[in-house]
């Protein structure tokens, strides 16, 4: 890994026109928008999961495992298909898919705290319903992906090219901040209608709430594309390009046609071009001709370092979240500690613009890797202290604190991305490295489908 990554961003160019600040806020918050909706989810469905099923993580790690070989399966195929089509189809895609999918889970979520009994009374619906649960909450997430892949890999980078180098490393950190924000928000307060409301109150907030943002989401993004000429443009020339790409493939080349007439149509060629035929079409394949384009980049080794933190770090996600409910920690007080811990994430994106510009980008993650990794080191102790709250608490503390250095070092790496994939890539890139990610995530499922007893589990 080389020591330093320099910008080299064009200049602003005198006649490129700076985008109007309240565009880039339509963006700013139909963003809020969808990541409050994929948010609430989030730290739901763990508390939905174990109250559906007590006295055990395993339905919880279920959907966990679920969601994660989601992407892991079907993440580069998602960065592919939005490289395929206009920004205009990716946006509505998205929105439509990834609001209905949360509206159908959490009606079915409904149906099952409504009728309690259902497990006992008739297993075959309990069943149907737990699984309407998990595909709805995979779809949600895909549709999150293409989302986050469109807006974070592609429409910032062309909304900041030609400026100065700056505002997309502010643009980047806005980003960020506003994804923690909701994660910050949004457990505290569906943590508060669960606790002071109900389980029911909470899936029903939910489910209106996807009914409505929707429409308030597709008019902000819609505002933001047809208010900066860059962004139809770039859609215009990603649309020229694989048509060219497709007609190139369709056309045989004229060195092929004239060695084919040369040689007479020999066995010996036929085979040698049916064998040539059948590897093109293996790497033509969606999931292996991403891979493909992965691992030809520079930022496939850090990638692989990111991605490792999904298995290696503790976090509050599905299976912490269930296991702090079954320990007798109140909903509301684990959304304050998510809460506390997106504060701290936060606060990581404000450092990290300062930090990158005094010691680079490269530096900023090492310190920030190591940094994160010394904040852990308090949770195993957690492991030798026989009081629960307390190791729960201390849990909680440590994990929070730590993503300081974390965030820090998801951007530094997000940076070296755009800066160095070509554009030609960086959707299908995109699409690669969350499915990498969700791939670890995974596994850390699997072991909680394991050790599913929240007695032994942590």
């Amino acid at each position: 890994m080389e020591e330093s990554i320099t910008l080299t961003r064009e200049p602003l160019l005198p006649e490129q026109q700076q985008t109007p600040s309240s565009l880039i806020n339509h963006l700013y918050i139909g963003h809020f928008l969808a990541r409050w909706d994929a948010r609430m989810w989030e730290f739901s469905v763990g508390l939905y999961m174990v109250n559906i099923w007590p006295d055990s993580l395993l339905y919880a790690a279920i959907y966990g495992a679920v969601e994660s070989a989601s992407i892991a399966l079907f993440g580069p195929i998602i960065g592919r298909w939005v490289d395929k089509l206009s920004y205009v189809k990716v946006l509505r895609l998205w929105l439509v898919t990834q609001n209905l999918s949360f509206v159908i889970a959490g009606t079915a979520v409904i149906v099952l705290l409504v009728n309690s009994s259902l497990k006992f009374t008739n297993f075959s619906a309990f069943i149907l319903l737990s699984w309407t649960i998990n595909i709805c909450g995979g779809i949600g997430v895909l549709s999150t992906l293409a989302g986050t892949i469109l807006i974070e890999r592609e429409w910032l980078l062309v909304i900041a090219e030609g400026q100065p180098p700056e505002l997309l490393t502010k643009m980047n950190s806005v980003i960020r901040r506003i994804d923690l924000t909701c994660k910050l928000l949004a457990p505290v307060i569906t943590g508060f209608i669960i606790s002071f409301v109900s389980l029911k109150a909470s899936a029903i907030t939910l489910v209106l709430w996807n009914t409505v943002s929707v429409w308030v989401e597709y008019w902000l993004f819609t505002s933001a594309y047809n208010g900066i000429p860059a962004l139809g443009q770039s859609s215009q020339r990603r649309m020229a390009r694989l048509s060219q790409s497709d007609q190139h493939k369709n056309n045989p080349t004229l060195e092929e046609d004239s060695l084919l007439s040369v040689i007479g149509g020999s066995s010996e060629m036929v085979d040698r071009k049916s064998s040539k035929k059948l590897c093109e079409k293996i790497s033509e394949i969606p999931y292996v001709a991403a891979w493909k384009v992965y691992l030809k980049q520079e930022v496939a080794l850090p990638g692989l370092a990111l991605a490792l933190l999904f298995f290696t770090v503790l976090s509050f996600g599905t299976l912490m979240t269930a296991n702090l409910e079954w320990e007798g920690i109140p909903a509301y007080v684990i959304g304050i500690a998510r809460g506390i811990s997106a504060a701290i994430g936060i606060a990581a994106t404000v450092a990290y613009p300062v930090l990158q510009s005094q010691i680079s980008t490269i530096r900023t993650g090492l310190w920030s890797v190591w940094s994160q990794w010394t904040c852990l080191l308090p949770c195993i102790a957690a492991i030798w202290i026989q009081s629960g709250c307390l190791s729960s608490y201390i849990l909680m503390g440590s994990v929070a604190i730590s993503r300081l250095g974390l965030w820090m070092f998801d951007l530094s790496l997000l940076q070296q991305m755009q800066d160095l994939v070509p554009e030609s890539d960086r959707l299908i890139v995109g699409g690669v490295q969350n499915s990498l990610q969700s791939l670890m995530d995974l596994l850390a499922y699997v072991m909680g489908i394991v050790i599913s007893d929240p007695r032994v589990s942590f």
